[in-house]
């Protein structure tokens, strides 16, 4: 025999699947439509967009490519998001190794330290006085120095270390092992949802970011890319199809729009294919991150 649902819950859950349809429809428009704007001939005009292109050409995306500015802020994106990422998983597991050790002196309270953290902080003026007076201006570092441990992060991957067995680091000990091995042999073979999760969200955050390279970042040849997609949404793109400037002299009708929809495409596919090979440790590591506290 069935289970029988009552009316209450069945409603509920037409309602849940048509706000889920509803709420993917939102997301995946724009991003249906950037795509079919940046695929579009030159020709094609705002009100002649649909779905999908009538002809679909490349033109686009070639200008962007040829665009050095383009050029050296995807590649000025691509080493912050490798190095960012690597120092703040780095640092995050330095943090919560130690902090999820019941015998490690004053536990709670250095933990409660780092939390407040979350809560406080110096401000941007203070922020951008310290990384000058540093020397890091207008350096890769001043974007991935200051933000380089997660709070956060470094709870949640406290709390998946707590659910660790004991007894696996107290037979490591017995073979001779110290705190180190241990945490590179043992805790971190087995912590692969929490390491990925962590360096899913570091990938994501360091390429997305933008506003830090605005204010420590004044060289245009050390800008990211998303800040040079920034200059081209914001301020148009008349400067960026100067032909002395960005070589975009092909003597062919060039439409703006499409050179920001292909633009934005060129700052967003790279983030996008990395996703899914990181997305099947993604609830593991949030649900087993979540319990302990």
């Amino acid at each position: 025999m069935g289970i029988k649902v009552s009316a209450g819950e069945r409603c509920f859950r037409i309602l849940n699947i048509v706000g889920m349809i509803l709420f993917c429809i939102c997301a995946i428009y724009p991003f249906l439509y950037l795509l079919t704007r940046s695929l579009s001939p030159s020709e094609a005009s705002l009100v002649k967009i649909g779905l999908l292109p009538e002809r679909i050409v490349f033109d686009n995306y070639w200008r962007v490519l040829k665009n050095p500015a383009i050029g050296a802020g995807f590649k000025n994106s691509i080493i912050r998001t490798c190095v960012g990422s690597a120092v703040n998983v780095a640092g995050a597991i330095l943090g919560a190794y130690p902090l999820s050790k019941k015998y490690f002196p004053n536990r709670n309270f250095w933990t409660a330290f780092v939390v407040v953290t979350m809560f406080f902080g110096g401000g941007l003026i203070p922020s951008y006085v310290l990384v000058k007076q540093l020397g890091l201006m207008n350096s890769m570092w001043a974007m991935i120095l200051p933000g380089s441990i997660s709070t956060y992060n470094m709870i949640i991957m406290r709390n998946f270390f707590m659910s660790v067995p004991e007894s696996l680091e107290e037979a490591a000990r017995i073979d001779g092992a110290n705190d180190f091995k241990i945490l590179w042999r043992v805790i971190l073979p087995i912590s692969k949802p929490i390491l990925m999760t962590v360096l899913l969200w570091s990938l994501v955050g360091h390429w997305n970011a933008w506003f830090d390279c605005l204010i420590y970042i004044t060289h245009p040849s050390k800008q990211v890319l998303q800040v040079v997609l920034r200059r081209i949404v914001m301020e148009g793109a008349a400067q960026m199809l100067n032909p002395n400037s960005y070589d975009f002299a092909d003597n062919k009708i060039v439409n703006p729009e499409n050179i920001k929809a292909a633009t934005i495409m060129v700052a967003t596919i790279p983030i996008i294919m990395v996703y899914p090979f990181l997305q099947k440790h993604f609830v593991k590591g949030i649900l087993v991150g979540s319990l302990k506290g």
